[in-house]
């Protein structure tokens, strides 16, 4: 019904610029909103306080025209003025039926929206560096992108979903000298294993296959490994320095050649067991885009000297700097250090010149809060690559915090002491985990209940809202069980007789679903659906506990058949834009 109110309303925009009352360069945004008080009508638009200024008019009597353009239709009551210029649409009661039949002849299309107009939206997300696996902070990210991305799609846009693997820098480096001095151990060497190393079992796995594997092929001598090493934290030192050493010191006893070959093995391993992780978890991308990639075909370097020729670039005690505090970030920062090394941000700048390259309309972010001071200097890149910076969106996602009992469960890659994904999803399933990730704002701080996911009660609201599914289902068996037939057509041509309460307020709750996808695609809120569902389910819970469905009476029963089976399609369609299963029996 709003969408057909938007028509009326364009057809009326129209009219009144044929008229010359609007000029023809006008281009409203037409907001259609759902009334709080049914006696200001159903749906209320703003249009006319919008169009006052443009339109050089009153904006109450710009609404009056538009009142009198808007053409005649059946499901329209009628159109009041309210106010200084809202106009208020009063539905045809009877109107509210059509509902049920379009979802039935639409079917999983129903809700599917071209607000999107096909404009190409690109959204990254996860994304974690490839140094262990995922773990239960990152399945938040994960779940939250993937449904956006999948909204997104619902709305018409044309989506690309990407993750950026970090796999060039420090922290590979000391993934990579990690699994070596493991191998080292499973050669038989024995020392100090660093403080600063990752220590969790995944490394001493990945040590013990390429060992397997290889026999001693990269083993070299611990005395010559520690020759002249700096000592570490627990020994007085630096932990800093004493990893920094390990690594420089594998890169000389290998040799570029072979250091490469140990590095892609650690990295291969962690990042097929990351895409096993998300693929399993109902997360797929269209790209793996890598950071390496970027350094190895010179896009770091072209990015820095477009950034240069901008006047961005500056020289300062050995190092480039990029002039971002011109540009809204609160400090300037280093592009290139001392060492000649680009860091970290120099990719980051370099993968977003790729993404504007690539041509999308819209590029989103999706990154942990943590990340929330980074935002800035991104933006600010952005514009210094000559772009608008409003094609960056990004969103944070608060990692979610996982209980046992009173006790938080610590998440540290380096320390190997976190709960994965993996053994999240074992233990409560993909469905509960992906459903309670999204129930909340993304920014919102979240608290993961392991107890209430995996209870098969009212209270638990991923099994209340399928079970509502499956409850249609057994409605469909019970009247086969019974012998009777369901017939459609006479279903609808008696859907008028559905006068009940509960009957009434599901045909209004199944009217907004089209309404609440755009809105959740457009505000990169997933929870919108998720709440969605959920008021959904208790109104169809409430009606099944109220009333019979299979009465006596042919009209009523197959008028309330069509009814539930409209609820059972558009659950279906709703978990199955969250990745979620409609289960036909619980």
């Amino acid at each position: 019904m709003k969408q057909k109110i938007e028509e009326l309303i364009v057809k009326a925009v129209e009219t009144l610029k044929t008229e010359g009352i609007l000029g023809q360069e006008i281009i409203p945004h037409i907001a259609i909103e759902r009334t709080r008080d049914s006696q200001h009508g159903d749906f209320a638009s703003n249009l006319a306080l919008m169009l006052a200024k443009p339109a050089k008019a009153n904006p109450r009597e710009l609404a009056i025209k538009i009142i009198a353009a808007l053409p005649r239709h059946e499901a329209i009551m009628k159109v009041e003025l309210a106010g200084p210029g809202f106009i208020n649409f009063f539905i045809n009661p009877n109107s509210q039926y059509q509902i049920v039949s379009q979802i039935h002849a639409q079917g999983r299309e129903f809700g599917l929206s071209t607000i999107g107009s096909g404009k190409k939206v690109q959204v990254e997300f996860v994304s974690a560096n490839p140094t262990g696996p995922l773990h239960v902070g990152h399945g938040r990210g994960a779940a939250y992108g993937s449904v956006v991305a999948d909204l997104l799609k619902a709305a018409g846009f044309e989506v690309h979903r990407e993750y950026y693997v970090n796999d060039a820098g420090r922290q590979m480096d000391i993934l990579a000298v990690s699994v070596w001095l493991r191998y080292l151990e499973e050669c038989g060497e024995v020392f100090h294993f660093p403080f600063n190393g990752y220590r969790g079992d995944y490394v001493r796995e990945i040590a013990r296959d390429i060992h397997k594997n290889t026999n001693n092929d990269y083993r070299r001598p611990m005395e010559l490994v520690l020759e002249n090493i700096p000592a570490d934290e627990p020994q007085g030192g630096d932990k800093d320095e004493h990893i920094d050493a390990l690594i420089d010191r594998m890169k000389t006893l290998l040799g570029v050649g072979l250091y490469r070959d140990f590095f892609q093995i650690g990295l291969n391993n962690i990042l097929e067991d990351i895409k096993i992780d998300l693929r399993e978890f109902g997360v797929n991308y269209q790209q793996w885009f890598s950071e390496r990639d970027l350094m190895d075909d010179g896009s770091v370097q072209k990015a820095l000297e477009r950034l240069r020729a901008g006047g961005h670039l500056y020289e300062q005690d050995g190092a480039t700097w990029f002039a971002s505090s011109r540009l809204g970030d609160e400090k300037d920062r280093v592009v290139v250090r001392e060492n000649g090394q680009f860091t970290y941000f120099a990719s980051d700048i370099a993968y977003h010149m790729n993404k504007l390259d690539r041509g999308f309309d819209q590029i989103v972010d999706i990154w942990g809060a943590d990340h929330h001071g980074y935002v800035p200097r991104v933006r600010a890149a952005i514009q210094a690559l000559g772009a608008d910076e409003s094609k960056l969106k990004v969103l944070l996602v608060q990692f979610a915090i996982l209980y046992r009992g009173e006790e938080r469960v610590q998440m540290s890659t380096r320390s190997g002491e976190f709960v994965t994904l993996r053994q999240l999803r074992n233990e409560v399933g993909k469905d509960a985990a992906r459903f309670f990730y999204v129930m909340r704002r993304s920014e919102q701080h979240m608290d993961f209940d392991l107890k209430l996911a995996t209870s098969k009660s009212n209270e638990n609201p991923v099994f209340y809202v399928q079970y509502a599914h499956a409850r249609v289902c057994s409605v469909f068996r019970q009247l086969d069980e019974k012998g009777w037939e369901r017939n459609l057509s006479l279903g609808m041509e008696n859907l008028v007789k559905l006068t009940e309460e509960h009957e009434i307020l599901l045909l209004g709750t199944l009217a907004r679903y089209p309404e609440v996808i755009e809105r959740a695609a457009l505000q990169y809120e997933p929870h919108q659906l998720v709440h969605y569902l959920r008021d959904l389910a208790h109104e169809f819970h409430t009606y099944y506990n109220a009333h019979q469905f299979l009465v006596e009476d042919a009209c009523i029963r197959d008028a309330r058949l069509n009814l539930v089976g409209a609820v059972k399609q558009v659950l279906a369609n709703g978990l199955s834009l969250l990745n979620i299963n409609a289960p036909e029996s619980m």
